[in-house]
């Protein structure tokens, strides 16, 4: 399976380095010309907007014509947004520099369907796994070479973001092969999009998805900032702290999905993995240094690897082939919307009562995941004890 899955992996890392590049950075080059936290928030959910409206639009794209031409379509935009804001002059420069990206952006949701194209349903766990490894270790490396573009000005780490974008486009457009031919299949438009939500099997997945996500994206908006105000980071140490995590991140990835997906199954895995995160951001408020951060990042890695793998790869088994861009693109819509909603509440949070309430919105998310998630367990526990005591009539 790794064979066949190395091509998108190697095209993933390549573009993930330049990202967590770019995420760290961006706090602070917003912070220079005098964001507030606030402010910041909504920067990040100006780009969720735009992928809220693209991500499940280039899914289904990318089921009737292919996965390769919408990879290539995002990398540009990418490309394009990252080297605009090397020279941003104003926030609102920012702005629109993360509207270009945001609006070419489905490269998540198309990701996932070009590995779900390549593997058995079985199968999709572990190699979700091994995208998520992918994206950790790009998130490991891409933050020390931030760290050491640093010293040529603030501009150099964008500059190298774009860089790297730009080989992942050349990479994309030379190397990588399209794993899907192209189709009649329609344009669902967006009214189908929403009736996924009237799946019975899909539904309660995607609304826990939702959670998750509102949760996750709560932090991520806020962290740069929860470390510039509770820990006193540099930009430098943040770079390194990026690094530790995502680290982290790949153990738990590499080592830890496969052996739960098969002892546990996905839906427990992923109630495991949410557990982590509710316990990771429960103790958020209460550290004051670095060495404290290690076992909350420890439980947040576990928690992220286990919970988002889990529930995209029972989402990807609950419809067949030909759906996989369009419902893995709805899931990367609520991504999307969860990054419009979140970012502006937790980090308006932290502006407001102090860096302690960094994780407030985050862990009240996580805890309704949970609730879901163990509500949707129960049942199933209730449905497979009921079956198994149902006798059958037989005839005298």
């Amino acid at each position: 399976m790794i064979r066949k899955l190395l091509p998108i992996l190697g095209i993933t890392f390549v573009d993930i380095l330049g990202f967590s590049i770019l995420i760290p950075s961006l706090p602070f080059l917003a912070t220079d010309l005098h964001a507030s936290p606030f402010t910041i928030g909504v920067l990040f959910s100006t780009f969720s907007l735009c992928q809220l409206i693209a991500g499940p639009v280039w899914g289904n794209i990318s089921d009737r014509i292919g996965r390769k031409g919408v990879l290539i379509v995002s990398q540009i935009g990418a490309t394009i947004g990252w080297a605009m804001l090397a020279y941003a002059p104003t926030i609102w420069f920012i702005f629109l520099a993360r509207i270009v990206e945001g609006v070419s952006g489905g490269n998540i949701g198309v990701t996932q369907a070009y590995v779900a194209d390549l593997v058995t349903p079985k199968e999709r766990a572990r190699a979700f796994s091994y995208i998520s490894a992918t994206f950790a270790a790009g998130m490991a490396f891409g933050p020390l070479i931030g760290a050491a573009f640093l010293r040529y000005g603030h501009s150099a780490p964008f500059l190298a973001a774009a860089a790297l974008q730009l080989l992942t486009l050349i990479i994309t457009v030379i190397m990588l092969p399209e794993s899907r031919a192209k189709t009649d299949e329609p344009n669902v438009g967006y009214k189908e999009i929403l009736r996924t939500f009237q799946n019975g099997e899909l539904s309660p997945l995607l609304w826990q998805k939702l959670a998750l996500a509102l949760s996750l994206y709560a932090w991520f908006s806020v962290i740069t900032l929860y470390m510039i105000y509770q820990l006193h980071f540099s930009q430098g140490q943040t770079y390194y702290f990026y690094s530790i995590f995502a680290v982290l991140n790949v153990i738990a990835n590499v080592g830890g999905v496969g052996r739960a997906s098969d002892k546990f199954g996905d839906r427990t895995m992923a109630l495991i993995g949410i557990g982590s995160l509710v316990a990771a951001f429960a103790l958020v408020p209460f550290a004051h240094e670095f060495l404290f951060m290690i076992p909350i990042m420890a439980l947040f890695s576990v928690g992220m690897a286990f919970a988002n793998t889990g529930l995209t790869a029972l989402i990807s088994g609950t419809v067949d082939e030909r759906r996989q861009g369009t419902v893995l693109g709805v899931t990367s819509s609520l991504d999307s919307l969860s990054g419009i909603v979140s970012p502006p509440i937790s980090t308006g949070l932290l502006g407001r009562f102090g860096s302690p309430w960094a994780s407030a919105a985050s862990l009240f998310f996580a805890v309704i995941a949970f609730a879901l998630g163990l509500r949707v367990h129960t049942n199933e526990k209730r449905r497979g004890r009921a079956a198994a005591q149902t006798v059958p009539e037989t005839g005298s």
